[in-house]
């Protein structure tokens, strides 16, 4: 089959493997219909997440049930499925107790308690390094997906797969950084980050009825598209004193009400910055999570949905505390809420199809990855054809 192929940072291609087997009895194989490139990906093709040996990226794809294992209850060869990108065995403790991106058993490798930056790590994930699981990803003809029980969900024929497709993460993950924001209704959500990631999440805040939306990004064009979806307001990113400046000037002093972290540790970036972390042994910079705690009011919530995947020198405890600020983030446990979020694209309240900016041939996926990581010609978010 064909699939996209990690091979070192900066190169990604399109290679023939090995088709996938059943190799449990609660595992099925998928005909990949439908993959995306993420913003998660771009971590390790950049070098930022390690990766020694070759491996088949993705988790974020939809598709037909091609074969399925003994142990499998609820489905059938032929159903046309969309998968969470966390692995989860559903019958753990975390699992039972909602946290699938905690699972016990779907990293047996590399699980542990403590989360550290090369060891003990949580669950397992699609095609995201040997740290979580060293699972084949979906951007490919065929995947194995273990767990089948308990993940996929089915998906209406009425629907295509691009208005489901990003039910797999960028949707959930947008919706639970402001679901952690505890909205009530009439609050101001600043976001920092106009991708996928924070369109989601402009899109969840009016869902929950926030007053007023602010996305803040480096780039013009971004925040222009996201504006003429959602109707929220923008602000470009110069420097971040002039962000959280103009932040306060937009709720009276006080700050937003919720910031969410939609960019993570590799924002961009001049000289000074990266000198810093040369300088203190660290991967990317905090600059976007400091500005969020800059931004959110007292006693506000900072969202963090972006990855941070080492420890930082000089974190910002003193004005947490000062603040009285609450600071929530992870991996999204798509289990838990993928349903309600299915509800919410069958009844037509949400749209997720319209940031796809390219449709692309999975032969043609180091181009993707390419324009998708230089933002060249206009590209938010890339969806590949395994097919074509």
């Amino acid at each position: 089959m064909k699939a996209a192929v990690f091979h070192a940072p900066g190169k990604i291609t399109c290679d023939t493997v090995e088709d996938p087997i059943i190799e449990n009895q609660n595992d099925i194989i998928l005909k990949v219909t439908s993959t995306a490139i993420c913003g998660s990906d771009l971590h390790m093709y950049s070098g930022g997440m390690p990766q020694a040996r070759p491996m088949v990226m993705g988790h974020e794809f939809m598709g037909i049930i091609e074969e399925v294992g003994k142990g499998i209850t609820h489905l059938k060869v032929g159903d046309r499925v969309v998968v969470p990108f966390p692995i989860a065995c559903g019958g753990c403790y975390f699992c039972e107790h909602g946290l699938p991106t905690a699972c016990e058993n779907s990293n047996p490798d590399h699980y542990g308690p403590e989360g550290g930056i090369l060891t003990e790590k949580g669950a397992g994930m699609f095609g995201y390094t040997d740290l979580y699981g060293g699972y084949s990803g979906g951007q490919a003809q065929y995947v194995r997906v273990p767990y089948a029980n308990f993940g996929p969900r089915k998906v209406s024929e009425n629907l295509t797969d691009e208005q489901v497709l990003f039910l797999t993460d960028i949707f959930p993950t947008g919706y639970v950084g402001v679901m952690w924001g505890d909205l009530k209704g009439g609050e101001t959500v600043a976001i920092f980050g106009a991708g996928p990631v924070g369109s989601m999440s402009a899109k969840s805040a009016i869902l929950h009825n926030a007053k007023k939306v602010i996305v803040i990004d480096t780039l013009q064009y971004r925040l222009d598209q996201i504006k003429k979806l959602t109707g929220c307001e923008t602000i470009l990113w110069e420097s971040a004193e002039q962000t959280v400046e103009e932040i306060r000037n937009m709720t009276d002093g006080r700050g937003a009400d919720l910031c969410i972290d939609a960019v993570g540790f590799e924002p961009e970036r001049d000289f000074l910055d990266k000198a810093k972390a040369v300088l203190n042994f660290e991967k990317g910079s905090i600059k976007v999570l400091e500005a969020c705690m800059s931004g959110v009011k007292r006693g506000g919530i900072v969202s963090v949905l972006g990855v941070y995947p080492v420890n930082y020198d000089n974190f910002r405890v003193g004005q947490l505390f000062d603040k009285g600020i609450t600071i929530k983030g992870g991996q999204c446990p798509v289990h838990t809420i993928i349903d309600k979020l299915l509800n919410y694209v069958e009844t037509g309240q949400v749209k997720l199809d319209d940031i796809i900016t390219h449709k692309l041939s999975l032969n043609d996926v180091a181009k993707g990855y390419e324009i998708f990581h230089k933002k060249e010609d206009g590209c938010v978010k890339v969806v590949l054809d395994p097919w074509i």
